[in-house]
């Protein structure tokens, strides 16, 4: 139950293509890589701020309010906590890796 090999080898020998890309498809490569890493870098941050954001308040809740103590267990805090953390990171890597894009598509069009 893997990879079939014939599968494998085509996408390992695709790399090895006779091709021989441009200098400004590598930068456009690059560029790439440079607005992914912001992306996620951006992402990070504000999945810890949210993490932090909701742990706080609803570990709170639970000790203190009645019915937060009654009816949010262990897993509902858990997944109150990480949907917000798994939605910041995901609006904000997106927000990035677009304004990123946007970026270097009008940096190109200055220089045509």
């Amino acid at each position: 139950m893997g990879i079939p090999s014939t599968m494998r080898d085509a996408w390992v020998n695709r790399r090895n293509s006779l091709l021989i890309a441009s200098p400004l498809e590598d930068q456009k490569i690059l560029r790439s890589r440079q607005c992914t890493q912001e992306g996620v870098r951006a992402g990070v941050k504000a999945a810890s701020i949210a993490c932090v954001a909701t742990a706080v308040p609803t570990l709170v809740a639970v000790r203190v309010l009645p019915w937060a103590k009654a009816n949010l267990n262990y897993t509902a805090q858990a997944l109150i906590i990480s949907a917000a953390s798994i939605a910041a990171y995901f609006i904000t890597a997106d927000k990035t890796i677009l304004e990123c894009a946007r970026r270097n598509t009008h940096y190109n069009d200055k220089s045509a």
